[in-house]
């Protein structure tokens, strides 16, 4: 039985997730997204949703006046809290990013892998909520996986909006579909350039990092 609830399988992955960030291959660019997250962050006081176990809630911490990191999942939460972060500078919400109301402003917004989980017929109406929650010109940053041949996770199946799915299993055997969107840089312009401006795509061989403010 093919499960589809996103929201279980990330919760199920929490304590494991991190393995994702050990492949030997992709250190270098790990590393290079690391330190362009600092710099496009530094001096932010930034809002993270989908924040996961805080991998990247380290990186912008790091660099940023301040960073309120937001997930929807208790166990992703309770991992991010358990980082060494500098003194003062992150906070932690439980939150569900489709629903949540800022209470107070940000300048930028980050998205660690998950525009690739909004469909494509989303897409558009989510950066205008975006807007609408933090207002315009905000600096919105985006990172999110490539698909590269025989190291990802097959495609199995594509709808009728043209998203891709991929079937996962976890170690005890639950098999899930989860919708997993590989856009090209062309794609991403087409879809973002009439929201934003200041687009700027870097694109990698296993990642691609996205900056940008929207209109």
């Amino acid at each position: 039985m093919i499960n589809t609830d996103m929201v279980a399988y990330y919760a199920k992955r929490a304590s494991t997730y991190e393995e994702i960030y050990q492949r030997p291959e992709r250190q270098d660019e790990l590393l290079t997204l690391q330190v362009r997250v600092q710099e496009l962050m530094e001096g932010h006081d930034v809002l993270e949703l989908a924040c996961g176990t805080g991998f990247w809630t380290e990186q912008i911490a790091a660099s940023a006046k301040s960073v309120y990191a937001t997930d929807i999942n208790p166990e992703m939460i309770a991992l991010a809290k358990a980082k060494k972060l500098p003194a003062g500078k992150a906070e932690f919400a439980l939150a569900d990013l489709n629903t949540f109301q800022p209470e107070r402003p940000f300048t930028a917004c980050f998205l660690g892998f998950w525009w690739s989980h909004v469909g494509r017929q989303d897409q558009v109406r989510f950066i205008a909520q975006l807007r609408e929650k933090l207002g315009k010109d905000i600096l919105l940053v985006m990172i999110d996986n490539g698909y590269v041949e025989e190291q990802s996770t097959p495609i199995a199946r594509t709808d009728a909006d043209g998203n891709t799915y991929q079937f996962r299993t976890l170690p005890n055997g639950e098999r899930y579909e989860v919708m997993k969107n590989f856009p090209t840089d062309s794609g991403l312009r087409k879809k973002l350039a009439p929201l934003t401006r200041e687009l700027r795509i870097l694109r990698l061989e296993y990642y691609w990092l996205l900056s940008c403010r929207i209109k």
